[in-house]
């Protein structure tokens, strides 16, 4: 008998769960920049057509795979044909490096959660982030020169990341995602109001939404709101997959689909204005313009935002909710990548979800525990990031789309399985989207990165560095994926075959 299929017990705490993978550590520190450094409020305009001929569309292609073919992505693209099987394993190896490096950032802020109190940081929190923090070493390449500060609370998340998956898909993820995702608005929300109250608030905003409408005629902008809405919806790499692959039979697909996406992209702007408000307020005490003190990823959540709090009144609570909602924006999204790897691997080898867990949870945070929590794990990190990102993600995208809609033309029997269980039915332009509009702009992000990357390396990081962890990792992955789909099944060929969905939570 097939194993069955475990499922959220509703409609509402699988959105909830959703929206956690969705809204992440990027919405926070990375929209707010590449909105401001892109036309400012005329970006909106590139990112809603963005948003809704690449990002919504991806996410009901998700969407339609998972709740068709049940299962986790190796499974769901062996049912769609067995040669498609290595496309699902490319994207749990893509997931599998993502969550290894992710849980060191969720570290990072867990730390400066208490650092926050008294903000330890003292006057000069980029020397402390790199120096005292993080013990960089800048002459070394690469060296496993062990930090302890780091360590230890990475290996916090790795243990709670596992306790939750362990509980299951409803117990574990859905019962947190009830509590996290309401709580992170929450706060976020009081952060935001705070910040409008500083002094230079409204420069800030004004920074952050002043629309400079001639830059609309540059194709790089476009791009690069094709590329914000593609990395913060969770597309493509196999959660959004994984999830709706435990939804009932009846669940409205399309319709929960607009709700996350919208309210990933609901938090993006709430981030840009609480980003912008608090660096208006740095600009002023600083006597300089706005755009002097903006900042992006790892800079602007753990050096400008300290100096930020640590000049305030009440900075200690202000850093308290901001890196409060850091912790939780990075774990919700934590757990959704590592249960796409806990998945893979219960369907494949038929075990039981605690063996899945420990194995897969064991291997993940060992490897992270070697690498990151060292004297050059920030520069191990960041080349990681960038390939897995601009490569990986976007590399797997391309072919999985390719296949489906153009090798296999599967799209008009998705859209069908979309539209009879969804209140927002689809047409043609669904399939113009993910066939043709989506597939041109990824084919363009990934040959430039690629160009990029081979001709001016990445950072000015040494070659050995960019060349192990950003191009062998990534073939790493491949290879990794090839195997595997040679892997034998523990399930019959039936089973194999069977795509159905279970009656376990149905007609949520």
């Amino acid at each position: 008998m097939e194993r069955q299929q475990e499922a959220w017990s509703g409609r509402t705490v699988f959105i909830l769960a959703a929206i956690g993978s969705a809204v992440g550590l990027g919405n926070i520190w990375r929209f707010p920049y590449v909105a401001y450094t892109n036309g400012g409020g005329a970006f909106f305009v590139p990112y809603l057509v963005a948003l809704l001929t690449a990002g919504i569309p991806l996410l009901f292609l998700d969407y339609s795979l998972g709740h068709k073919f049940r299962g986790s992505p190796p499974l769901v693209f062996r049912r769609l044909h067995k040669r498609a099987e290595i496309i699902g394993w490319w994207q749990v190896g893509i997931s599998f490096v993502i969550g290894v490096y992710y849980a060191v950032i969720v570290a990072w802020a867990i730390r400066y959660f208490f650092f926050s109190f008294n903000e330890a940081w003292g006057s000069d929190p980029a020397t402390f982030f790199v120096n005292d923090f993080l013990k960089q070493d800048d002459d070394a390449t690469f060296a496993l020169g062990f930090v302890p500060g780091v360590a230890f609370p990475l290996l916090a998340v790795w243990v709670l990341t596992l306790a939750v998956l362990v509980f299951g898909v409803q117990k574990g993820i859905g019962a947190t995602a009830r509590v996290f995702v309401p709580l992170l608005i929450v706060l976020f929300g009081v952060l935001v109001v705070r910040s409008l109250f500083l002094d230079g608030a409204g420069a800030g905003l004004d920074a952050f939404f002043q629309p400079n409408w001639s830059i609309l005629t540059d194709p790089t902008v476009w791009i690069a709101a094709y590329g914000q809405i593609f990395f913060s919806l969770s597309v493509a790499f196999g959660i959004m997959l994984t999830y709706s692959s435990y939804l009932g039979r009846k669940t409205n697909l399309t319709g929960s689909g607009l709700v996350v996406a919208f309210s990933n992209s609901s938090f993006e702007i709430l981030a840009g204005i609480g980003v912008f408000a608090t660096l208006g307020y740095m600009a002023n005490i600083s006597g300089v313009a706005v755009d002097e003190v903006v900042e992006s990823g790892i800079g602007l959540a753990f050096v400008a935002f300290p100096a930020i709090i640590s000049s305030m009144p009440g900075g200690a609570l202000f850093g308290v909710l901001f890196f409060g909602a850091l912790v939780i924006a990075g774990f919700t999204s934590m757990v959704s990548i590592i249960q796409v790897c806990v998945a893979a691997v219960e369907d494949k080898l038929g075990i039981d979800r605690i063996h899945a867990v420990l194995g897969v949870g064991g291997v993940s945070a060992v490897i992270s525990l070697l690498l990151f929590p060292t004297v050059t794990g920030l520069n191990v990190l960041d080349v990681v990031d960038n390939f897995a990102n601009n490569i990986g993600i976007v590399g797997v995208a391309l072919v999985a789309i390719a296949v489906v809609a153009w090798a296999l033309r599967r799209l008009p029997d998705l859209e069908n399985h979309l539209n009879s269980v969804s209140s927002f039915k689809l047409g043609i332009a669904w399939r113009l989207f993910v066939g043709v509009v989506t597939p041109a702009v990824l084919a363009f992000m990934l040959i430039t990165e690629i160009v990029e990357r081979i001709q001016d390396g990445y950072g000015g990081l040494p070659s050995g560095l960019v060349v192990t962890f950003g191009w062998g990792a990534q073939i790493l992955v491949i290879v990794v994926a090839v195997l595997l789909s040679f892997t034998p099944w523990r399930r019959t060929e039936v089973e194999l075959e069977h795509s159905e969905p279970t009656k376990a939570g149905e007609n949520l």
